[in-house]
């Protein structure tokens, strides 16, 4: 948007360097909604995830999806947490925070396992799957629990990660490709409501009227 300066309006306050009621207020650097960094980002990253999942990417192709997770998931997922807590908004901060976290983990996971980083082996392998699944199991229940107050379509997301992280869980701790693939399934879903979020998101940025999001499942 173009903006036009008080001083073209007022020839009158050039001259006295008086400010004047055309003068427009100082602009926050850091307003703004941090979604439009961190959803797109997440999007990029669960679709990677998903095609790893579901068997569709073979060998060494997988490769390319730890790339988005270790650079543009991450670091675009870091940059929005920080951005969300200096804004105030700390239910954003929070869930943008944990997202980093487990994609960011994932990576370095995935790293250690092929290189035999932080002591894992390739006899430990499924172990150390099994304890991260776990553990991210455990956290993003709670996370889906203690933000039952935001629009249904966030407890539908992080419901589709929970049962995610379960299927994927139980495949590992028993070694069922279908169990695997199930959770791969529940991925694409999680990415369908990410894209229906970040739609909703951009409308609004850009002038539109949002989408409907649903009303919270607890309103006390």
């Amino acid at each position: 948007m173009t903006v036009i300066s008080d001083h073209a309006q007022d020839p009158g306050a050039r001259a006295t360097g008086k400010p004047t009621d055309l003068e427009a207020p100082t602009a926050n650097p850091l307003a703004g909604n941090p979604g439009v960094v961190g959803i797109p980002t997440v999007i990029a990253g669960a679709i990677g995830l998903g095609l790893i999942n579901i068997g569709a990417l073979p060998g060494g192709a997988s490769g390319a999806t730890l790339a988005i997770l270790s650079t543009c998931t991450a670091m675009g997922l870091l940059i929005t947490t920080v951005w969300a807590a200096a804004l105030g908004q700390n239910a954003s901060a929070s869930l943008f925070a944990v997202f980093f976290g487990f994609y960011a983990s994932y990576a370095a996971l995935t790293l250690s396992l092929a290189h035999g980083w932080f002591g894992t082996s390739v006899v430990s392998a499924t172990d150390a799957q099994v304890a991260w699944l776990l553990s991210w199991l455990i956290t993003i229940v709670m996370l889906t629990l203690v933000t039952l107050r935001l629009p249904s379509s966030f407890t539908l997301l992080l419901g589709l990660v929970d049962i995610a992280l379960a299927l994927l869980l139980a495949g590992t701790m028993t070694g069922a490709t279908s169990l695997t693939r199930a959770g791969g399934a529940v991925v694409f879903a999680f990415v369908a409501v990410s894209v229906y979020l970040y739609a909703d998101l951009m409308s609004t940025e850009t002038g539109g009227r949002g989408l409907p999001l649903g009303r919270p499942l607890l309103t006390r």
